[in-house]
């Protein structure tokens, strides 16, 4: 089961937004920028860097964000002029 942590939330104030536990079925999370939702990030049954950091330690847990980092390289920040959710995944769950 996901739990939503400090470092998450800390990240997502880092981009001036806020996050709930997701409300869409097989998503981790709503971002929210003031009351307005952004975007439902995160599948739920894949982890992520806090997730690995937890149950598998931190060097890991370096290794699996450095290898999702890699694989999302070209992910793109805006699309039509809003943030995509391929972004904000990594900025806050990774």
């Amino acid at each position: 089961m996901f739990k939503i942590t400090k470092a998450h939330r800390d990240n997502a104030k880092k981009l001036g937004l806020s996050i709930k536990k997701s409300q869409v079925s097989g998503k981790k999370l709503d971002v929210y920028k003031g009351s307005n939702k952004v975007a439902s990030i995160g599948a739920k049954g894949y982890s992520d860097y806090q997730t690995f950091k937890k149950t598998d330690g931190k060097a890991y847990a370096d290794a699996r964000r450095k290898a999702y980092h890699t694989r999302h390289r070209k992910e793109k920040k805006y699309k039509d002029g809003k943030l995509t959710p391929g972004y904000l995944a990594k900025k806050i769950l990774w």
